[in-house]
């Protein structure tokens, strides 16, 4: 089997690992302080490398799943990155970006991928940690269509859901859309509930009008637990990745010229978040911090 090598074993990472180890896959990964612990895929047989360099020359297939482009670029373009990784290994080595990103971030690090004799596929995945851990993430894949159904059997590991979205950015482009639409639903729940809750309406009262009518959905069933009981894991998702994705997804409307008036708004609502309280709050949170007293103006 095609030995994997996997970059950034957060709370989405750690079960793509866990599900990759699974499925019998020899799996490799990088030693860094934002890991999840690992001593349960060492026990596994999962081995460690220090550098991305070592890892990348040692397997087939990299699949990186970190924070955002800055933290893809530094991965590939560093020092020991896994762009000097690629350096003398047979051609044909795997890049698999499951990070969010920005597309002509993603456009350009592909073509340096390929200048090294690797091949690219950005692969940003949506739902929560529940669903990496249980192997049932949705995976929106952009890149080539026959290394797309090559590497299907290994994305099918840890995903439920595999689109192919398109070449090379569509992933990510497909991933921005989604994320904005799903922090504006959010984003837009926590302003009423804040704003049910100043003026005096019953958070069991509002929960249950709009799932009858049309606040329906899976959004307001994440952000019900919070509504009705300040139990914020109904979804685990912080609230400096939330804005980090409304900045992706607002450079990106902007980059070709898209109508982005109401994603400034929610860009704008995260923002707030992070100036006026903890980054790693989660989501669902937002709703305390939009109900306090005083003004409540963006």
């Amino acid at each position: 089997m095609k030995k994997i090598g996997m970059i950034g074993i957060g709370m989405m990472g750690h079960g793509i690992a866990t599900n990759i180890v699974k499925h019998g896959y020899p799996l490799a990964v990088l030693e860094h302080a934002g890991n999840q612990p690992l001593d349960a895929l060492k026990a596994a047989g999962v081995t460690t490398y220090g550098k991305p360099r070592e890892l990348a020359a040692a397997v087939d297939i990299v699949i990186l799943c970190v924070t955002g482009s800055p933290q893809v670029e530094a991965v590939l373009m560093g020092d020991d990155g896994v762009l000097q990784g690629l350096q003398g290994r047979k051609a044909g080595t795997v890049i698999i970006d499951c990070s969010t990103a920005i597309p002509t971030s993603t456009e350009r690090l592909a073509k340096l991928v390929m200048e090294a004799g690797g091949r690219f596929l950005d692969s940003p995945m949506t739902r929560t940690p529940k669903e990496a851990a249980e192997g049932r993430l949705n995976l929106l894949v952009g890149g080539d269509a026959a290394l797309f159904e090559e590497c299907k059997p290994l994305l099918a590991c840890f995903a439920e859901n595999i689109t192919h979205a398109g070449p090379v950015g569509a992933g990510h482009r497909m991933k921005l859309l989604h994320n904005y639409v799903s922090l504006g639903f959010v984003g837009l729940l926590a302003e009423a509930a804040a704003c049910a809750e100043r003026s005096g309406v019953a958070p069991e009262v509002l929960v249950d009008v709009l799932a009858k009518g049309g606040g329906g959905g899976l959004a307001l069933e994440r952000m019900k637990p919070y509504i009705l009981s300040r139990d914020p894991s109904g979804l685990r998702f912080f609230m400096s990745n939330a804005a980090k994705d409304m900045g992706y997804y607002t450079t990106m409307a902007g980059d070709i010229g898209a109508a982005r008036a109401i994603a400034d708004g929610v860009h704008e609502t995260f923002e707030r978040a992070l100036r006026e309280g903890d980054p790693q709050a989660l989501v669902p949170e937002l709703v305390s911090l939009l109900a306090k007293k005083g003004d409540g103006a963006i």
